[in-house]
């Protein structure tokens, strides 16, 4: 494993890397891994971006940009939101039912907020969520 002064900036000041410190653990960020099963408006482009966008305000974090591909034939939509504390990334199948969305943020972002947003917005029957701390920091 690398190291070196990541706590360090020029001239030895502290910088203000949005590590969070949960429960004794310090780690750069919480990700969600989300599979909605038997969800609807899968396909629709303009509801997508909606529901990316009120997940991102729940959540507390800052959108720099958003950007969606709607395949064809089947509908699908794939994309991301880029987010100053990280993102949101969706995959969805709606001859399926199912997506497969990624959340991960860092800083004061609460990504767990995004799940009931997502709920109400596609009704899936089944939803699954992992959670990963990304980049802890061993003691």
């Amino acid at each position: 494993m690398t190291q070196g002064p990541w706590t360090a900036g020029e001239g030895g000041e502290a910088q203000k890397d949005h590590f969070i410190s949960r429960n004794g653990r310090l780690f750069a960020g919480t990700h969600l891994i989300i599979d909605l099963w038997g969800a609807s408006r899968l396909d629709d482009l303009d509801h997508v971006r909606e529901t990316l966008v009120e997940a991102v305000r729940v959540a507390g974090a800052t959108l720099l940009h958003i950007h969606l591909h709607h395949f064809t034939p089947n509908g699908g939509i794939s994309g991301v939101a880029v987010l100053a504390e990280s993102h949101i990334s969706i995959h969805s199948w709606p001859e399926r039912g199912y997506a497969a969305l990624d959340v991960f943020m860092c800083g004061d972002a609460e990504p767990m907020k995004t799940i009931p947003v997502l709920e109400r917005a596609f009704t899936p029957t089944g939803i699954t969520c992992d959670e990963l701390l990304r980049g802890e920091i061993g003691e």
